[in-house]
């Protein structure tokens, strides 16, 4: 099997890297190109210590299409706005894209303009992308020029909640999400107070509250088309003093009696050709899937309120972000969905 070649751009922040240690195992790829201004003409170990002795790849200075010519996939590992001004000079050049920030996340580029405050550049383009969640759109992926990659809370908000209204189990209404994460989901270049040591240690914060973060737009986007019919979630993000992680706490009404046995056995159900979900009988924690690309669901039914609290956990590097990124990859070029990624949780 040829390998697939590979282009990063934006290749020093924590997403870059995490694709490089990550594509470092992976049996069928080849990084041919990882961009970096601020690195340009250093080796990558020089922004990831860790990845001396491993290879002998060095940065490029960002800016030129050709250098990816030879490459078969280009990951797009810039910030929000900046994608949709080149994702298209790849596309005409017969070179896939993956998008890791929000830019073709929206089949509408109009919801694009009202989460993200700017009109979309290349609206165009969001013909032809898909939203990169393998679990609901894997055909689509496989043929999909462009993939928008999914952000990591509504990663775990979709996984905890699309069985429900798959069968049609839930209210699409008075939907509560409470998400924490870890203080690397912010990205490396976050220099803000919130972010530094003394402020996060030991303390807990709620940020982007009423409905104002980002990921509200992709979780209605996502669930409103799997119950068909617009739906409303209250989504509350925290800041919580580790290094990464999310843990995701769904809450949603049922329609009908249901027990939380009666659930777990829908949600391995519609899971059961999922290789990185597990549901779990155990409420799962973060720890237990660090470092890979799982997502752990756990649930339970309160037969009081007829309500079911739903539980998932992911890395939010991993699921939430890179390994995601390369189960698409996998997906797009035919290979299993596994490769490079079939590894549990570290611990401790």
């Amino acid at each position: 099997m040829s390998k697939i070649k590979i282009g990063i751009m934006g290749a020093s922040g924590y997403g870059g890297g995490e694709l490089i240690r990550t594509l470092l195992r992976h049996p069928h790829s080849e990084i041919k190109v990882a961009t970096s201004n601020t690195y340009a003409g250093k080796p990558v170990w020089a922004s990831f210590p860790g990845l001396q002795g491993f290879t002998d790849l060095q940065y490029s200075p960002d800016g030129d299409p050709s250098a990816f010519d030879e490459c078969d996939l280009v990951f797009l590992a810039r910030d929000n706005g900046q994608a949709m001004n080149f994702a298209g000079d790849y596309v005409a050049r017969g070179i896939r894209v993956i998008d890791l920030s929000a830019d073709f996340r929206f089949r509408d580029p109009a919801e694009y303009a009202v989460w993200y405050n700017m009109e979309h550049a290349s609206p165009e383009l969001t013909v032809g992308s898909d939203y990169g969640l393998p679990e609901l759109h894997e055909q689509a992926i496989r043929q999909a020029s462009i993939v928008g990659n999914p952000g990591c809370y509504a990663t775990a908000s979709i996984l905890a909640l699309a069985p429900l209204y798959s069968h049609e189990l839930a209210h699409t209404d008075n939907i509560i999400v409470d998400g924490k994460s870890g203080i690397s989901g912010a990205g490396r270049s976050k220099f803000s107070l919130d972010y530094h040591f003394p402020e996060a240690n030991e303390s807990v914060t709620a940020y982007k509250i009423g409905g104002t973060h980002r990921h509200t737009g992709e979780i209605e986007q996502e669930l409103s088309a799997i119950a068909g019919a617009p739906l409303k979630v209250s989504f509350t993000p925290h800041l919580v003093p580790m290094t990464r992680g999310i843990l995701l706490t769904a809450y949603a009404n049922l329609v009908g009696e249901k027990s939380t046995a009666d659930l777990l056995g829908i949600y391995r159900e519609f899971y059961a050709k999922a290789p990185f979900v597990q549901v779990v009988d155990k409420l799962p924690s973060t720890k237990h899937v660090a470092g890979s690309n799982m997502c752990h669901i756990g649930l339970s039914v309160d037969p009081r309120t007829n309500r079911v609290t739903v539980i998932s956990v992911i890395d939010n590097l991993g699921k939430g972000m890179v390994g995601q990124a390369i189960q698409n990859m996998n997906i797009m070029f035919h290979q299993r969905q596994e490769n490079g990624l079939l590894a549990p949780g570290l611990w401790p």
